[in-house]
């Protein structure tokens, strides 16, 4: 059975704020949930209390799977100085240690305009290295994310489950790895089995939507017991992040997969 955990900026926003989500989200059954930016310095616009955003995890006995890391990495941007985004990462790491969060997402940006490919994805792992000796002996791990650039992030640099995959034997750290998406990789129309068998055991986390629309499991043309069949021959036992614009009801929409996790 996985472990699934809602998305707090994306589902039970019927009940209010980021910690009655929590709430509400412990009260339909769920032991875990993930967000994105602790702090809404990216999304959402609007900063959240982390005290009771802890206060609700501890409450409920909820644990949060995954954060995202602040800024968003644009590394493009001239003159190349990544300084704000290694300052921001001890604040984010000393965050998910305050959360009980052992997870990180972090992506490539839009890449090092006028470069090479080849030198781009070098370039990754170098500031990935760079960050991961950074935050060395805090028990937390970076979560590298490719994502689609098909439908939703036109321009990143990362779109490919391999690239990330080659970025992560790079960096060759126990505490960094790669997201995989099921929705972006879907999308960008990539071989789930193969792409999973070419990473072998560097995925430290998993999202999913439905496609096309980005939706709960059952809104699209995803056959998802294959997918978490596959996922399951593949070796991943981890929790799985629900990253999807729901089409109705939060607790209705969570229904199929929660119903198909229960087998997988």
């Amino acid at each position: 059975m996985y472990q699934l955990a809602p998305n707090i900026e994306l589902l039970f926003t019927e009940a209010g704020d980021y910690h009655d989500r929590v709430r509400a989200a412990a009260a339909a059954g769920f032991d875990a949930v993930e967000m994105w930016g602790p702090t809404g310095v990216d999304a959402p616009a609007t900063p959240k209390d982390l005290a009771a955003l802890k206060a609700a995890l501890d409450e409920t006995g909820t644990v949060l799977t995954a954060q995202l890391a602040e800024p968003r990495t644009q590394f493009m941007i001239p003159p190349w100085d990544h300084s704000e985004f290694y300052r921001k990462l001890d604040e984010g790491v000393a965050i998910a240690q305050q959360l009980g969060c052992p997870r990180i997402v972090v992506g490539s940006g839009t890449g090092f305009g006028g470069w090479k490919r080849q030198v781009q994805l070098d370039k990754l792992v170098e500031i990935y290295q760079k960050a991961i000796a950074q935050i060395d002996g805090s028990g937390i791990t970076l979560a590298l994310e490719p994502v689609n650039v098909r439908v939703d992030h036109p321009g990143s640099l990362l779109d490919r489950t391999a690239e990330a995959v080659y970025v992560a034997r790079g960096v060759d750290s126990p505490f960094f790895g790669v997201l995989y998406d099921i929705y972006h990789s879907a999308v960008e129309g990539e071989d789930m089995a193969a792409e999973l068998a070419g990473a072998g055991d560097l995925i430290a986390y998993v999202q999913l939507a439905d496609a096309p629309g980005r939706g709960e499991p059952g809104s699209g043309s995803l056959d998802w017991t294959e997918r978490l069949g596959i996922l399951r021959a593949a070796g991943y036992d981890g929790p799985i992040g629900l990253e999807y614009y729901p089409t109705q009801e939060s607790a209705a929409s969570v229904a199929l997969i929660r119903e198909l996790a229960v087998t997988a």
